[in-house]
């Protein structure tokens, strides 16, 4: 398995460099637009959350791979798998609620063993739901605490974003995701090795 300086200076080349690149400036807007979608709190946004979630996983991995990306794939979500995303991205925030119950602790773990579905369903729009969710459980198996301290070695540069009037933190954003994204694509490598 690829260590996390890797997988953040592959997410940094694949980025441009630098976060007046082309491709940083691109990933920052398609966050920037998605949150704002996604955090309208409406039952639309809620609806709406899984597909878009689909099509950001296709975008990123189109970019990390070096496919040819445009905008239109983050609506892929909508004509490939509305059903599927939407009912994934449900179950997931559902069972992790549910874990959240026992106390934090169990539902962070959950949160971290589901992080890869949405990636999986992307990556094969037949599967089942419940397929997607035993597949990310199985993917993070022993991963789990890798994730989290890649997760953590952001903190830093978020709290120095925070410290730039906020704006800083989305700048962070795009580096954050692709390096998650080269997370998710060295786990499907190593599995199907």
């Amino acid at each position: 398995m690829i260590l996390n300086f890797q997988l953040r200076k592959n997410a940094r080349e694949q980025l441009g460099g630098n976060i007046f690149a082309n491709n940083w400036l691109i990933v920052l807007a398609v966050l920037v637009v998605c949150s704002f979608v996604l955090g309208a709190g409406t039952i639309v946004s809620f609806i709406l959350s899984g597909p878009i979630l689909y099509g950001v996983c296709r975008f990123m991995i189109d970019m990390a791979c070096g496919k040819d990306y445009n905008l239109e794939t983050l609506l892929c979500g909508f004509k490939e798998s509305f059903g599927n995303a939407l009912v994934l991205d449900l179950l997931v925030k559902i069972y992790t609620f549910l874990w959240s119950l026992l106390f934090i602790i169990p539902g962070i773990v959950k949160l971290y063993a589901y992080s890869m579905s949405m990636y999986i369903l992307q990556d094969n729009p037949d599967m089942q739901v419940s397929e997607c969710i035993n597949e990310s459980q199985r993917m993070m198996l022993g991963k789990k605490l890798q994730l989290f301290c890649l997760d953590l070695s952001f903190l830093g540069w978020y709290i120095v974003g925070l410290l730039c009037f906020g704006v800083g933190v989305f700048f962070v954003a795009p580096y954050h995701q692709m390096a998650r994204t080269n997370f998710y694509l060295a786990l499907k490598a190593r599995r199907e090795e």
